[in-house]
């Protein structure tokens, strides 16, 4: 028989059909696929035999509906974009947690859309899944708040949610990017620029709040000029660097704000030759960093605990944890390469 081919007519097969090949009664064939037991080791041998030949598999959602809890062991995961290597080590670390308790994840990228964050979450609890972790892409989540009354835990990850009390774990975005400019200018640079995300993004405002902390602790003007904000991504990154650097006064050092704004930032300076001469600290780390020449030097993130943590957040509240609404803080690290490193012309 071909792939193609169907020993039942090009249909999925059913339980009845599963009977009426190992010829038992329906109910047999019941209780050996939910392992209910009370059947001959014969009659379970010629029911696996029949699962084997019609390729049967179990209807899930039949399987929920007989449950008296009516969870169905899945949960959906909300990133900003499951292509970014942030997004993808939160999702493994998801995963992994999911796995050890035999539950599915359907991941899904928001790209930022507020509207595509209201569609998702509606078309994920329309699945009834068990619960939703969210890397909030508007600025109000209070649409969410049925989703809680029906039932479904939600738990925010990178980002708080707005208008909305639940559990969010996120990373020590201010504090991490006031300790990498505070680098910086400790290395003697008075002109550092500032290269970062959306606006429309809290970690964005949060780094950029860090920047002008560190500013004026160190004694250092801020000058606006040295600002950009709204850079998508790396070709972006790419054109606001060359730009700075091809003025008559430019900066001595970047700060850049995200993990792939860095990107864009490191091959400009690759393109114009001054890779050891302008001093570079990134937001978040990237594959490779530590193999460029210099290497660059990071405010690193640990997406893989903000994923563990908010993963065992969200089971805790499935498995009816009700205490207040809580915001983790996950560390940051600066890590030290080379090219947070380079002092200033002299």
């Amino acid at each position: 028989m071909s792939l193609r081919e169907s020993p039942i007519g090009g249909r999925r097969p059913t339980m009845r059909d599963v009977a009426a090949r190992a010829q038992v009664s329906f109910k047999t064939v019941s209780r050996v696929v939910n392992d209910e037991g009370g059947v001959s080791p014969l009659l379970e041998r010629r029911v696996r035999k029949a699962i084997e030949e019609l390729d049967f598999r179990p209807n899930v959602g039949a399987r929920i509906l007989r449950r008296s809890d009516r969870r169905t062991a899945s949960i959906g995961l909300l990133l900003e974009d499951v292509a970014n290597p942030f997004s993808a080590a939160v999702q493994r670390a998801v995963e992994n947690e999911a796995d050890q308790r035999g539950v599915v994840v359907y991941s899904a990228s928001l790209d930022e859309d507020p509207a595509r964050e209201r569609a998702l979450t509606k078309a994920f609890g329309a699945r009834n899944v068990d619960g939703l972790l969210l890397v909030p892409a508007g600025n109000d989540q209070s649409h969410l708040a049925a989703e809680l009354r029906a039932g479904t835990a939600i738990v925010c990850l990178d980002r708080e949610a707005s208008n909305l009390p639940v559990d969010s774990v996120v990373a020590t975005n201010e504090i991490g990017a006031a300790e990498g400019v505070r680098h910086l200018a400790a290395a003697g640079h008075r002109r550092i620029a500032f290269i970062g995300d959306r606006r429309t993004v809290a970690t964005a405002r949060q780094r950029h709040a860090g920047y002008r902390e560190a500013l004026r602790g160190c004694g250092l003007p801020l000058d606006p000029a040295l600002v950009v904000q709204d850079v998508r991504d790396t070709s972006a990154a790419d054109g606001v660097v060359t730009a700075l650097l091809s003025r008559p006064d430019p900066p001595t050092a970047l700060f850049t704000a995200q993990n792939l704004v860095t990107v864009g930032a490191v091959r400009a300076l690759r393109r114009m030759g001054l890779e050891h001469t302008v001093a570079l600290v990134g937001f978040d780390d990237f594959l490779l960093a530590d193999l460029l020449s210099p290497a660059v030097t990071v405010v690193a993130q640990d997406p893989a605990a903000i994923g563990r943590t908010a993963a065992e957040l969200l089971f805790a509240r499935i498995d009816g944890d009700t205490g207040p609404a809580q915001c983790r803080l996950v560390p940051t690290t600066l890590i030290r390469r080379g090219s947070g490193e380079i002092p200033p012309p002299s």
